[in-house]
């Protein structure tokens, strides 16, 4: 379930493929059938290619590393699984499809439902202006005392960027960012051009659970500021911590 070792396995040479299959085995999960003893299927309704997929595993005898994808039509099973499965990191959240839906190619036909919580991070940059923050750029301390970016908001609402400007400072040399390049999104190599602040202010706010190594992938939504939480250079009980 790990986005980050698979990646490392899409992209591995001759010389290391072998030695990280061996240490990463992959599972091939089938979560829907196109084509099946060369007829297409795109036009069939969901439910009917689902019940090809279950008949590929069950005449073929498929096990892992080939998993079948688990469905329900029981929206309270889903809940439970969108409660419970989440708390395994790699998994984000459940899909909905439509029982009489077609696979239409290209399109964004499903609906997919994220579990999200609340938590919080320190405001380290901020794009925009001071008076006018478009997004803010966050972060949380490691075990080493350093601040380490692990995301970036959607788009500020303007009540929002309006309460915000109260509360920022530019901030002077040595800030812990200096220099360091932040991608407009998750794997992109467009850069934003952020303003670095004063890293005190802390930021709660909604994320997934779509998270490499310390960072969401995904942008955050900003909530509300945590105007009791303080965040400095004094004490180790007064700082933010990266889990």
């Amino acid at each position: 379930m790990s986005f980050e070792a698979l990646q490392r396995r899409a992209v591995s040479g001759a010389r290391t493929v072998d030695d990280l299959a061996t240490r990463m085995p992959a599972h091939f999960i089938a979560f829907d059938v196109l084509q099946a003893d060369g007829q297409e299927l795109l036009t069939e309704p969901y439910q009917r290619r689902r019940d090809a997929l279950e008949n590929l595993f069950q005449e073929h005898g498929l096990t892992p590393p080939w998993t079948l994808c688990p469905m329900t039509t029981d929206p309270a099973l889903a809940q439970e699984w969108l409660t419970s499965w989440t708390r395994v990191p790699g998994v984000e959240g459940v899909v909905i499809k439509g029982l009489r839906q077609r696979y239409v190619p290209g399109a964004r036909a499903w609906f997919k439902v994220r579990r999200r919580e609340t938590t919080e991070a320190v405001i380290g940059a901020v794009t925009g202006s001071l008076a006018r923050p478009q997004l803010l750029v966050l972060g949380r301390y490691d075990t080493d005392h350093r601040l380490r970016p692990v995301g970036r908001t959607t788009p500020l609402r303007p009540d929002a960027a309006r309460q915000l400007a109260d509360h920022l400072t530019t901030s002077g040399p040595g800030h812990p960012w200096t220099g360091v390049q932040f991608s407009v999104t998750w794997g992109s190599r467009e850069v934003l051009d952020p303003i670095l602040v004063l890293p005190i202010v802390v930021a709660e706010v909604s994320a997934d659970t779509a998270i490499d190594r310390g960072a969401w992938r995904h942008p955050l939504r900003y909530v509300r500021l945590r105007p009791g939480a303080w965040v400095g250079n004094g004490p180790a009980d007064e700082r933010l911590w990266i889990g």
